[in-house]
């Protein structure tokens, strides 16, 4: 769709400018004219008043001594100055007694006259005039603009108290002096002044337009037209288009984003149609993974299935091997009750073995009741010391077979917290286990305890062959192990870290190389999980 040039917005642009620029010059022109025809006008005041005042200073000794034509010469030779149109004095009557004009000479003029009104606009004649209202402008017989000024001549000592003319004291005014000044140079001065400033506001928008419309067609309009054949190709289908725009501005930065949308535009609708046409692999895909779903839940029936099991069966193993034990022990007794020769000490020595090992499979078989019982998470005080010390006793057999030496460092004291002892064993066997199962049958494990502030941290530590980078995120993730199907179930660590977690604990793995692996579990030690 093509767009009609005023429509454009670089055009806009231009014609907002150049309008905005034309209105603020013209007032300034305005403003520039308005000040220049007063501060020219008061300098032609300044002149005239100037000259009034010459007149009236060259001329009073003469009228002291009555001298007419000395004044009317002064006044002629005054009048000859450039500007000066008109020199006249007027008596308190109205009568022009001295001009430049000698046909005016004696008349009587009227006081409406412009002359006159300034001082005779009200039934009592002024006194003293200020600047603003002892001059005039008016246009003259030849239709020129002149400026009038009219200079009262005051009744001084010397006058009223002289032999030759004395006037009355009473008398303030004597008569007034005006001059008359052209003002045609100043009105070609402002004519001229006024053509320049205009010529040159033009001038200055039409320059300031140009370069605004070329900054404008380079800034914005070329990037605009980019911008714009880029949306027309992506809505034509053309989703690899992209928009060449380097900048840094706002607009290079809608065409970076624009190029980033049509970027991921692009992939959906790759996805999209790659899904469209491999819609049956992902059937056969996501149908798989149920069924390894499905396997699972029954490899967990099965281990349910097997706890209960193993539960039963340590049962009823634990009733003969309390038997076993009670009847060593008496038998034991008895001999020793009855002993007489050296004969029944290598007896006795074997009574006591099958008595020890016969307790130490009873400890053994009850740790293990103990712990497949399902337990309600029910908090107590328990020393941590003691959990530890009971699930190292359930796996010592492993560490045997394995010949993996155990390490404890951790206090002689007692170190308490509120929490589940049932499920804090859970946890610590099945760190046990992944350390012992992570260890090719050698080396050592490390259990480290310490306090620090409010929590109580254990460390495990072990010589295994480590957790690589691929498997680390994914360790405490249900069902995910990194052994074959036939060793584990991938339930461990996160039953791990759900007891940890309910126990407002953290665990985490601290480090872990090729030479072993660090799990750290902290666990808060004076506040009772909710």
């Amino acid at each position: 769709m093509k767009t009609s040039v005023l429509n454009k917005l670089s055009i806009r642009l231009i014609i907002s400018i150049s309008c905005i620029l034309f209105i603020i010059l013209t007032g300034y022109t305005y403003f520039i004219i308005k000040n220049l025809d007063g501060y020219l006008t008061q300098t032609r005041f300044q002149s005239a008043y100037n000259i009034s005042d010459i007149i009236k200073k060259s001329t009073r000794y003469s009228m002291l001594l009555n001298r007419r034509e000395d004044v009317y010469q002064i006044i002629k030779t005054l009048r000859s100055e450039i500007g000066v149109e008109e020199i006249r004095i007027y008596n308190k009557h109205g009568t022009i007694i001295f001009s430049t004009n000698l046909q005016e000479i004696n008349k009587k003029v009227d006081l409406t006259a412009n002359a006159c009104i300034v001082c005779h606009n009200s039934s009592v004649p002024l006194h003293s005039l200020t600047n603003q209202s002892n001059s005039r402008i008016y246009r003259n017989n030849k239709n020129k603009r002149v400026l009038g000024l009219i200079n009262p001549i005051q009744n001084e000592p010397d006058c009223s108290n002289g032999d030759c003319h004395a006037h009355s004291p009473k008398v303030q005014v004597l008569g007034v002096l005006d001059v008359v000044v052209s003002l045609e140079q100043l009105d070609d001065i402002i004519q001229s002044s006024t053509k320049t400033v205009i010529i040159n506001s033009i001038f200055i928008v039409i320059v300031i337009s140009f370069f605004s419309g070329l900054f404008i067609t380079i800034l914005v309009n070329k990037p605009i037209k980019k911008i714009r054949k880029g949306i027309e190709e992506v809505g034509n289908g053309n989703l690899d288009y992209k928009i060449e725009i380097n900048s840094k501005n706002e607009l290079g930065q809608v065409a970076r984003r624009f190029n980033e949308m049509s970027t991921k535009l692009n992939d959906a609708y790759k996805e999209i149609k790659n899904w469209s046409e491999t819609l049956n692999d992902k059937v056969n895909e996501k149908t798989k993974e149920l069924k390894n779903i499905y396997n699972q839940v029954n490899q967990i029936e099965k281990l349910a299935s097997l706890g209960k099991l193993s539960a039963t069966v340590a049962h009823e193993l634990n009733n003969p091997l309390a038997g076993i034990l009670t009847l060593s022990k008496l038998i034991a007794k008895k001999l020793r009750n009855a002993q007489k020769d050296s004969e029944y000490a290598e007896i006795l020595e074997h009574l006591d073995l099958i008595a020890h090992e016969s307790a130490r499979c009873g400890k053994i078989v009850k740790d293990l009741l103990i712990f497949s019982h399902t337990e309600p998470d029910e908090f107590a005080k328990e020393n941590l010391i003691k959990i530890i010390d009971n699930s190292v006793t359930v796996i010592n057999h492993h560490l045997e077979i394995h010949r993996i030496s155990l390490v404890k460092e951790y206090p002689e004291q007692p170190v308490e917290l509120f929490c589940n002892a049932y499920k804090i064993q859970q946890a610590l066997i099945s760190l046990l286990m992944n350390s012992i199962e992570a260890m090719n049958n050698k080396g050592k494990i490390v259990i480290n305890l310490t306090v620090d502030k409010s929590n109580v941290v254990l460390r495990i530590i072990d010589e295994g062959t480590g957790i690589s980078e691929v498997d680390l995120p994914h360790i405490f993730e249900p069902f995910y192990s990194t052994k074959v199907a036939s060793i584990g179930t991938g339930l461990g660590l996160a039953v791990v870290y759900g007891i940890i977690t309910n126990h407002k604990g953290k665990v985490e793995v601290e480090n872990t190389s090729n030479l072993g692996t660090t799990f750290k579990v902290t666990l808060p030690q004076n506040e009772q999980p909710v």
